[in-house]
């Protein structure tokens, strides 16, 4: 149990530091090339890198890719509408829904 509850961690600090990435890239777009906002979503894309690598050397990549980014679908779409104030229409939200139920579908089969 302790092993799984690692592995989640190491999934959910990659799909964390890439909507982080995310975020910060969409904040530094359109200003000067140099930037905090740019210069740290590199940086978080370079973590979250170092970080999925270690989760493809514990899962296999038809469910390592999927899930994380899946979740990390999930979680830029609800950091576009709480921190940068997006529209997120109904259909999109649905959608969404229906990716996460998909990617649990991928994460909780029994896998050989």
């Amino acid at each position: 149990m302790p092993t799984q509850i690692f592995f989640g961690l190491l999934i959910l600090i990659t799909v964390v530091l890439n909507t982080l990435a995310q975020t910060l890239l969409k904040l530094g777009s359109g200003q000067n090339p140099l930037n905090f906002y740019l210069l740290g979503g590199l940086a978080a894309y370079g973590l979250s890198t170092i970080f999925y690598v270690l989760v493809l050397g514990k899962f296999n990549l038809s469910v390592a890719y999927p899930v994380v980014i899946g979740l990390t679908v999930a979680a830029t779409a609800i950091s576009g509408a709480v921190i940068l104030k997006e529209k997120i229409p109904t259909e999109q939200w649905v959608g969404i829904g229906l990716m996460l139920s998909g990617i649990a579908a991928i994460a909780f089969a029994k896998h050989p």
